[in-house]
């Protein structure tokens, strides 16, 4: 596992399986070297939205580990605060999970 501090706190761990799983989704044709993993929040329900993106957006926070991004909304980088990322693969499906 990968712990990740921003500002002296832990924002999100990744474990191996969920760098390997960024690092093979971000590496896909027309992709660019900046693209990573964006995890936003949208709604008052608490649930959290992944994607793919080519680049972070303003105000973003940026983690970076062993070749993979994560890209939190400055929200969802509280929210994710001391949790972790972990990650299933089954052929071309990916399953992230936090926990």
């Amino acid at each position: 596992m990968i712990y990740i501090y921003v500002r002296g706190f832990t924002v999100l761990t990744l474990t191996a399986p969920a760098i390997d799983a960024i690092r093979t989704l971000t590496s896909k044709p027309g992709l660019g070297e900046k693209s990573g993993l964006r995890i936003i929040h949208q709604d008052t329900a608490g649930s959290l939205e992944l994607s793919i993106s080519p680049e972070p957006d303003a105000g973003d926070e940026i983690i970076e580990a062993d070749g993979a991004r994560v890209f939190l909304q400055t929200e969802v980088a509280t929210m994710l605060s001391d949790r972790t990322l972990g990650a299933r693969v089954a052929g071309d499906d990916v399953v992230f999970r936090i926990d």
